[in-house]
């Protein structure tokens, strides 16, 4: 399968998402920053400096939401908070759901420290600005997130349990653990049409997808040992950009995004509308 390098001389990159135009949105963690990626390579910043971004999601009336030290929207350089916690230093990735609402997980110890005694978090829905709902507790590492097809489970990436944690919801959006599919180095995930749950595995160097009952499927391997997220674009939405903190082709080249194609298409990701 080929695999194409789009850019590369980051750091920790995070939170790819893709627009209707094909620019791809994405962080970098460790340097600082949220970019554009245009169809034809150029890159921009969109938001300078801000460290610790590890997911975005693009909002119904522009702008972008991000994650960091709260969940704020972001347009036309101005910042408006969404949602933030005292007793909780961060938060990690987030998606939406059909109704732009935004999911959320706590960072609550060192995303770096995997081992040893953690602080577990929290994943919270946030249905308004300034008003947000737990969900569950428990989440030692929080990463990926991301729905099935019929928006009745939720998968949650927790990568300090080397797992994605899976919950099923109601009507009322209420959440009951179910067995969680194990994953090494579970880090940031998407679902496709038929419910396969992609997943990036940190350390490992692919992409590596399960079947909804939590058997390993296909693989895709990269140039890269740290991947740590990935999501769909293109028009038939089977592009699949897998981004990374390195690079096995050299170490000067640091983090990274590839695109390859995928069999199966992605879901669509919701525009948030808080």
């Amino acid at each position: 399968m080929q695999i194409e390098t789009l850019a590369s001389g980051y750091g920790l990159i995070e939170g790819p998402r893709v627009d209707a135009a094909g620019n791809l949105y994405f962080s970098d963690v460790t340097n600082g920053g949220v970019y554009r990626r245009r169809p034809t390579g150029e890159i921009d910043t969109v938001v300078p400096k801000r460290r610790g971004v590890g997911g975005i999601a693009l909002h119904a009336d522009g702008g972008l939401v991000i994650s960091g030290k709260n969940i704020c929207h972001v347009k036309d350089g101005a910042t408006r908070i969404l949602f933030s916690r005292e007793d909780a230093p961060g938060f990690n990735d987030l998606f939406t759901d059909a109704q732009g609402r935004v999911y959320t997980g706590t960072m609550k110890s060192d995303p770096f420290r995997i081992e040893g005694e953690r602080i577990a978090g929290e994943c919270w829905r946030i249905d308004a600005e300034g008003k947000g709902t737990q969900l569950y507790d428990g989440v030692l590492l929080t990463n990926g997130i991301g729905f099935s097809p019929d928006g009745t489970r939720i998968y949650h990436s927790d990568t300090a349990r080397a797992c994605v944690l899976v919950h099923a919801l109601d009507a009322s959006g209420r959440a009951t653990p179910l067995p969680p599919i194990p994953a090494e180095g579970a880090d940031g995930l998407a679902v496709d049409v038929e419910g396969g749950v992609w997943v990036a595995r940190y350390r490992a160097g692919c992409a590596q997808r399960y079947l909804p009952d939590g058997r390993p499927d296909r693989r895709i391997d990269v140039p890269a040992r740290m991947v740590t997220s990935l999501c769909f674009g293109g028009d038939d939405l089977r592009d699949l950009y897998i981004v990374s903190a390195d690079n096995t082709s050299g170490s000067a080249q640091g983090g990274s995004i590839f695109r390859t194609r995928s069999e199966v298409a992605g879901l669509p990701a919701p525009f948030a509308r808080i």
